[in-house]
């Protein structure tokens, strides 16, 4: 049984043997651990003046540190932060992964169009929006689902390479939420819900 198939067993709480397959949503300290700059910490700020040849060095490399992080940490599932996230190169890159490791890993990525607690910078505005500018806010609540929605099914497309989308926002902090049950409601649920019935249909490809 491959890591994917037993990550994908857990997933249906199914019953396994042996090690429990884990993740990682993010693992930054690749570079003391195995000498490699995470993606997501990379920059390409000239990435389209870059050759092809150019191009497929930086995604092989990024390839190789997600897999090499796997192997390391016995991971059952490799959660991927494509650079640059447009999708023609989030497929280039799955592409280099299922190349060296076929279907031994099971490949996910963000895919959750909610809106997560917002950041020092904006979280007055945000919070402002909500009182003020409630109809603006669920506005681009819709178009963030549209545009998820566009991309797992132009990804179902594509079979074989992401098994699955992770729905990870941050809706909470450690002692309290961030939005009401009300705010919830209206911001937060419709959208999620709206999000996870279109990402199981068998169009989409996820799991």
């Amino acid at each position: 049984m491959t890591e994917r198939e037993r990550f994908i067993k857990a997933l249906k709480r199914e019953p396994i043997e042996g090690h429990c397959p884990t993740f990682e949503l993010v693992f930054f300290l690749t570079l003391e651990a195995i000498g490699r700059i995470h993606p997501s910490q990379q920059r390409f700020d000239q990435w389209n003046q870059m050759t092809a040849a150019e191009k497929k060095l930086h995604i092989d490399y990024m390839a190789d540190t997600y897999i090499e992080t796997a192997e390391k940490y016995h991971h059952s599932a490799i959660f991927v932060h494509p650079n640059p996230d447009d999708f023609d190169h989030t497929v280039r890159l799955l592409e280099a992964i299922r190349e060296t490791t076929g279907d031994k890993y099971y490949l996910t990525m963000h895919g959750d169009c909610t809106f997560s607690i917002p950041d020092g910078n904006g979280m007055m505005a945000f919070s402002a929006r909500m009182y003020e500018d409630a109809d603006g806010l669920k506005a681009d609540a819709e178009k963030m689902l549209a545009s998820s929605v566009r991309f797992a099914e132009k990804m179902a497309k594509r079979p074989g390479l992401l098994d699955g989308f992770t729905l990870c926002a941050d809706y909470c902090f450690n002692v309290n939420p961030f939005f009401s049950p009300a705010q919830f409601g209206m911001f937060i649920a419709p959208y999620l819900l709206h999000l996870q019935l279109r990402l199981h249909r068998p169009a989409a490809g996820a799991l």
